[in-house]
């Protein structure tokens, strides 16, 4: 099977965080990928049909991946008729990306590409054998919908459907986003040493990993094992542990993907949050394996010493909070 190009249209928020987080799961899933472009709303990359079902069921920011038809400008269309798909009966959704092509009528466009289409094939608009998608961002990108990613599982996990929480924790899409930027693969090990209510280790057990969880707070600890428990998900390991002391208990392990404390409202045993994370970082550097990543989300950028800064993403949630994820090599 060669490879062949794939259009992954993303949800759009928060800049670089959902193609970072489409590059991860490429790395973890099609490790021989190759990155072709990207722009507002979409990355396009080349490899193998069978890393396309392993890569959706993991991916939480992008809502359809599937084969690349085709980028045109919007001043010439005349190639649509060199566009093919496979047999059986169609239908077409289109959307504009946060309002970009203004001049183009999106229903005219539909109706040119539908036109051309139909020569071959057959319309359904109910229950069509093919999706022809077209994304109008900084071109007109068209593409067969091979896989719509599964939103409504992570929206069923989320802090309010948990037996145990605190509304301070991440939303299970994010929590995902921040496991796939390291590129985690299915059956490494992936601690989370300020555990919280589970957020960040029910994700990575639903997504095959081997997750190991700890927190100073045993009240944490104990309502991290209830929620796994009741979402039917195992926790390799677990202890209540400050993270100065995790090396020492859980070394060594593939990835570490958190969420420290911060806020007003935050237990942190009267410790200020900066040193926790100072603590932290030295800590990560004995519990990694070499060359093992961390994903750490903090409201504010951090310095990683001794570990060494991949990436950083920044996610605007509201005026005075902006997380910004890191992506660290040991």
């Amino acid at each position: 099977m060669s490879p062949s190009p794939f259009f992954f249209e993303l949800s759009g928020e928060h800049g670089s965080l959902c193609s970072a987080e489409a590059l991860g799961c490429l790395k973890a899933e099609a490790p021989g990928f190759k990155a072709m472009s990207s722009g507002p709303g979409y990355l396009i990359a080349s490899f193998e049909r069978d890393a396309v079902d392993p890569i959706a069921e993991r991916i939480s920011l992008t809502r359809h991946i599937g084969r690349h038809l085709g980028s045109f400008h919007p001043d010439d269309l005349s190639d649509f008729g060199g566009i093919r798909i496979p047999e059986g009966t169609f239908s077409i959704r289109c959307k504009r990306f946060e309002g970009m092509i203004r001049g183009v009528d999106s229903q005219d466009l539909v109706r040119k590409l539908g036109n051309e289409l139909s020569r071959t094939n057959d319309v359904d608009l109910k229950d069509p054998d093919i999706e022809v998608r077209i994304l109008m961002s900084d071109m007109i990108h068209i593409f067969l919908s091979d896989r719509a990613v599964d939103r409504e599982t992570l929206e069923n996990r989320k802090v309010s459907e948990r037996p145990f929480f605190s509304p301070i924790s991440l939303h299970p899409k994010y929590a995902r986003a921040l496991i796939n930027l390291t590129g985690a693969r299915k059956g490494d090990l992936v601690l989370d040493p300020f555990c919280g209510t589970g957020g960040i280790v029910i994700e990575a057990a639903s997504m095959g990993m081997r997750a190991v969880a700890s927190d100073f707070d045993p009240e944490m600890v104990a309502g991290t094992r209830e929620n796994m428990d009741f979402f039917g998900l195992e926790l390799e390991d677990s202890d209540v542990l400050d993270v100065s002391d995790i090396g020492g208990r859980f070394c060594p392990v593939d990835v570490i993907a958190t969420d420290p404390p911060y806020g007003r409202s935050t237990k942190t045993g009267g410790e200020n949050v900066d040193s926790i994370y100072a603590r932290a970082m030295m800590s990560f550097g004995t519990v990694l394996k070499p060359n093992g990543t961390a994903g750490v989300v903090l409201p504010h950028e951090l310095d990683p010493s001794p570990l060494s800064m991949e990436s950083l993403h920044v996610q605007r949630v509201h005026g005075s909070l902006s997380r910004y994820y890191h992506v660290l090599r040991n």
